[in-house]
């Protein structure tokens, strides 16, 4: 969507390229971009987007586009509401994506709540999807130009409130095109690696990020059967459909099928054992409105995962082919073609 110009919009600016080409198409257009870069983790971090270089990175892309340019200060809620929900979703044995809920509470929660407060009309940010205004005023997300690249997954929460103050520049554009008028510009950010890792996550790991912030709780792992094949030293760091680190020998692969953590039980097993011809979603939202009853959907349950088939029944999406267990925690987004309907979180 291109917003009437002129606009007071104010740019996500991360660090990285693609923020950073949309802060200058947006600027070319005729716009009154200001950028702000969001700091949101306190601890220690040597990878993601957080860190004191991208930080660095944007403000000096802000003066060669000759633009102001912020930093908000928002690690407090990032801390409560990323931070402490990932830590106590994989305490309860679930694997949440934390990206998510930073797009959902933080950059399309707090910072268009602040964007509306100083003013302006519009938000924008780097990620590759594109929104449309049709001519009876209905929003539509829908997957960027550059299918390798899209980001719609990690947006399907944005309903008809946030998409009408949202302008995505880059969603119409390739990756090598975004890296091309970035070269041309000559912004420091042209060539710079993508991030892409979860910001608060040290090069330690997942593991390790768990272990120092929750007890140990060592117990079974057992077969489909319930018979004990080995122990674990903790239920955190499993999830379904994990099939390295299991740390049981067995003659053919053996994938996590459950993990129960009050009682610290990891279930594994065949591949065959983990097919599921669906899947129960909770938190549902839809970008407009639901899809009809019985009408044919696409489902994604990872952000660059392949779109299988299938309808949403009630609270269930029913696949068309059995399909490996979705993960309790992931996101599981309902797409008709490119278009994004909403989604859900997998129960």
């Amino acid at each position: 969507m291109t917003a009437p110009a002129p606009a007071r919009v104010l740019v996500a600016m991360s660090g990285g390229v693609d923020s950073s080409v949309a802060a200058a198409l947006l600027r070319d257009a005729g716009h009154d971009v200001t950028g702000v870069t969001l700091k949101l983790w306190g601890g220690e971090s040597d990878s993601g987007c957080c860190s004191a270089a991208d930080v660095e990175d944007a403000r000096r892309v802000a003066a060669q586009l000759d633009i102001p340019h912020y930093v908000f200060n928002f690690a407090d809620e990032f801390e409560a509401k990323i931070v402490d929900q990932y830590v106590d979703a994989h305490a309860a044995g679930e694997t949440p994506n934390p990206c998510v809920e930073c797009n959902r509470s933080i950059k399309f929660g707090r910072l268009l709540e602040r964007a509306e407060a100083l003013g302006f009309q519009y938000v924008a940010t780097g990620h590759h999807a594109r929104v449309r205004c049709h001519a009876d005023g209905r929003y539509q997300l829908l997957r960027g130009v550059d299918s390798a690249k899209d980001q719609s997954y990690v947006l399907y929460m944005l309903g008809q409130r946030e998409l009408r103050r949202t302008l995505l520049p880059v969603g119409e554009l390739t990756k090598p095109e975004v890296r091309a008028h970035a070269a041309r510009l000559g912004l420091r950010t042209a060539t710079k690696a993508e991030s892409m890792d979860v910001c608060f996550i040290k090069r330690g790991g997942r593991a390790q990020f768990l272990a120092d912030r929750l007890e140990a709780r060592p117990g079974p792992i057992v077969d489909e059967a319930g018979t004990v094949v080995g122990r674990h030293r903790g239920v955190a760091t499993f999830t379904v459909g994990q099939r390295r680190g299991l740390g049981v020998a067995a003659g053919q692969r053996r994938y996590v099928l459950g993990v129960d953590a009050p009682s610290a039980t990891v279930t594994i097993g065949r591949r065959e054992e983990l097919l599921r011809d669906g899947v129960d979603v909770r938190e549902l939202c839809f970008v407009a409105e639901p899809p009809a009853a019985a009408a044919t959907v696409t489902v994604q349950s990872r952000a660059h995962g392949r779109p299988v088939p299938g309808r949403l029944e009630g609270k269930r999406v029913r696949f068309d082919a059995l399909q490996p267990r979705i993960a309790p925690g992931q996101v599981v987004a309902l797409y008709d073609g490119d278009a994004l309907l909403g989604g859900g979180i997998a129960a």
